[in-house]
């Protein structure tokens, strides 16, 4: 990211902004949009290890987007997942509804964003996911209430400060 610059970041934000159809399958694009997705996980694991999880506001919805989860999805498991939790045909099936129901309500609501599959380690190329960003508040804000993310500050915080 160093190497692109501010002007080249400043310029690939303007072009993310435009409709998808301009593009196609632009690798230049798919990269900044991997740079963006590696940005917001960065600052969310830093937030983590800097503050109390129970405490974390995500989005103006955090309520509705955690009881509609949790109404949707009440066995699901939020602290170690597979990719198949999540990307299967069937599981595909049963998320399209949920989020779509944020469509024009939550901002950036499908925008790809990195997920931890396991909540007590860090973002890895064997620990994260490609989700749309309503999951990962979904998950997150389930993680985050109920008390999984926790364990981030006491192990990670001595690290990051180093």
């Amino acid at each position: 990211m160093d190497s692109v610059g501010a002007e080249g970041l400043l310029a690939g934000a303007s072009l993310l902004s435009r409709p998808a159809e301009e593009f196609g399958n632009d690798p230049s694009v798919e990269a900044m949009w991997a740079m963006k997705a590696m940005e917001h996980a960065e600052v969310y694991f830093n937030i983590l290890c800097s503050v109390d999880p129970k405490f974390l506001k995500l989005t103006p919805h955090d309520d509705q987007i955690y009881s509609l989860f949790r109404d949707k999805f009440p066995d699901f498991k939020v602290k170690n997942m597979k990719e198949n939790d999540l990307k299967s045909e069937d599981a595909k099936k049963e998320w399209r509804p949920y989020c779509e129901q944020f469509k024009g309500v939550v901002e950036d609501y499908s925008f790809g964003t990195l997920l931890r599959l396991n909540c007590e380690e860090d973002y890895s190329e064997d620990n994260s996911i490609l989700v749309t960003r309503i999951q990962f508040y979904a998950i997150e804000l389930a993680r985050n209430k109920e008390g999984f993310n926790d364990v981030i500050r006491s192990k990670f915080s001595a690290k990051k400060k180093s």
